[in-house]
Parts: structure tokens; sequence; C-alpha cells
């Protein structure tokens, strides 16, 4: 099967990316990094003002009504420049809330900040008011105490949090917590795509510039085989992504697959990326004042959310057997 993004989603990458840019960078991890107060941008109330969001909250709550796809490509484009809060955690809820109009138009007008525990460190939970979690087969929602840690990648917003009285969303829901996480793993995907991409470039872009004996270091075979093999896996996971996205929206049977073998190629792919990115600048790549380190960050945090990567291709691998033994 053929598939490519359309005009519209083109459009909408373009219009994220200028918001994105314009928002935040990496410089803005670095001073968090220096300074817990400095705010990661474009912040929880920016980002629901925006609409990307809160793209796949139905419409007629005060949402984008769109696609998870259409997230995906946003999603990508806030990898690009390490953006916080993570739309994970807006694509859960929007699933999580389902048929509640009330808390989701919440969501959709900024009113109601959430975060989603599954039991360890929490993403985005710092500046979160509300948690929704599973309690056996139902869904609820609560507040919480929050505990912060000493952040490894401090756009993520992790923190600990033990919550307290709870209201059940939905009873009887467990294939409802599922579907938001492989939902948010197609999203987690995309946002390490967009982080595996960037590193790339900017790869690329230095070794063009610096020099060694007369001539560009990206001219040296070792170079040059490092930063293809990162370009083939990005494009790799590229596929991957757009394919789980697509099947949350259209083909709901392949997204247990799909959306496990985005989360581990994204998690590998984004860490050689980083990883390679250090190398091919040399001592630079080491220090604190590069952006290099701030993509690795993001890499060995993004491997362990909703799962590792082992446990990742562990399910690709039962999910395809299965598939075969049928």
């Amino acid at each position: 099967m053929y598939f490519d993004l359309d005009d519209e989603q083109r459009d909408l990458a373009a219009a994220a990316r200028d918001f994105l840019a314009g928002s935040t960078s990496p410089a803005s991890a670095r001073a968090v990094l220096d300074d817990p107060n400095v705010r990661v941008g474009p912040g929880r109330v920016e980002l629901v003002k925006s609409g990307f969001a809160t793209i796949t909250v139905p419409e007629a709550v005060g949402g984008g009504g769109g696609s998870l796809l259409d997230l995906a490509v946003v999603a990508e484009q806030a990898g690009r420049v390490l953006a916080g809060p993570s739309l994970v955690t807006f694509a859960r809820a929007a699933v999580l809330l389902e048929g509640d109009d009330e808390r989701l138009g919440a969501l959709a007008d900024g009113s109601l900040a959430l975060a989603v525990t599954d039991g360890g460190p929490v993403l985005d939970a710092a500046g979160a008011e509300a948690f929704l979690a599973r309690r056996g087969e139902d869904v609820v929602i609560g507040t919480g105490t929050v505990t912060t840690r000493d952040p490894i990648d401090p756009t993520r917003g992790l923190a600990d949090v033990s919550l307290a009285d709870v209201e059940v969303v939905a009873s009887g829901a467990a294939d409802r917590w599922v579907r938001a996480e492989q939902v948010g793993r197609v999203v987690l995907a995309a946002e390490g795509l967009g982080a595996a991409a960037r590193a790339l470039e900017l790869g690329v872009e230095y070794v063009k510039e610096r020099h060694a004996f007369g001539r560009p270091i990206g001219s040296y075979q070792a170079v040059k085989h490092a930063l293809v093999d990162v370009y083939v896996e990005v494009e790799q996971l590229r596929s991957l992504v757009w394919w789980s996205a697509w099947a949350a929206d259209h083909a709901t049977e392949e997204l247990p697959l799909a959306a496990a073998a985005a989360k581990g190629a994204a998690a590998t792919t984004l860490e050689r990326a980083a990883e390679t990115l250090i190398q091919v600048h040399g001592g630079i790549g080491f220090t604190w004042e590069h952006d290099a380190h701030l993509f690795w960050r993001r890499a060995k945090v993004d491997r362990l959310l909703l799962g590792d990567d082992v446990d990742a291709f562990d399910e690709v691998a039962r999910l395809a057997l299965a598939e075969v033994a049928r």
C-alpha cells in the first residue's frame, strides 16, 4: 500500500513547526536544568490555546475533532524542539474520557490539567491538577500528592504521584485503558521520530562544517556510515509511525502490533541518533553547553515510558506469532 501525508496534513505540520519553533527550543530544556523554576515551552496553557494539544478531542465539546494521524503530525514537530508538555498525555486523556463531555470540554478549554498514571513516575505530573488511573477494570480520576525528583529530561515533567480519593470515570473499561496506552505509544513514537530526525540534521550540519586534515569530517567513511545508519533507522521509524497512526484511525485490529512496533523502534532509533550526534561532535558533544546531551536525555527517558523497548518488541513477536498460528 502506498501512503503519504495529504496536503492538509502537510499544512498542519508546517503550522505546528512555526508555532513550536517560536515557542520553545532545546535551549529552554537546558535552562530548566540550571533553574527548576524556568518553564519549558510552550507550556500546557499555550499548547491548549493553539488547538494542537486537543486535536483528537471531539469538536462538539470544543476540541479539534481530528484524527490520531493529525495529532502524530504535530507530535513529530514537538519532538524536534523537545517541547513540553507531551502530546501523549492529551491523546491518552481524550480516549479515557470518551463519553464524559464535561471533562472533555474542560480538557479542551484548558481548565482541567490532567496527567495519566501507570504506577511509576508520571509523565507531565508536574503542573497537573488531576490524574487518571486504572483501578481493576475501572478508569478513575482523582487528585494526588506530587513528588518531583531531579530530572534527567526536564521537558517530561516526571514526578511520583500518590492518589487521594478517586471517582470512577468509566466502569468495566479495561479495553479502553489498553487502547489509550496504544494511542499513547503512537504519539510517543511520533515525538521520538521528530527528535531523532532533528538530531540527525544537527549531526549532518556539523560534519559539513567541521574540518580535519583539510577536509570536512563528513567526507570520512566512518562518519558518513554512522550518519547513514541513523538515516535508515529514522526513515524506517517514519513508516512505522504513519502506519500505527493510520491503524488507530482506520484499522483498529492492526493497532496493537503497529503501536508496539512503533514504540520499540522509536526507543532504539532515538537513542542511536542521540549517541551518534554526540559522537560526531567529538569533544564538544560531551559538553554541558551543547544541545547534543538534551536529545540523549530525551532518549533515555522515553525508552522507559509506556513500557520499555524490550517489552514492546516482545509484544510484537507474540502478536506476529499469534497471527501466523491462526
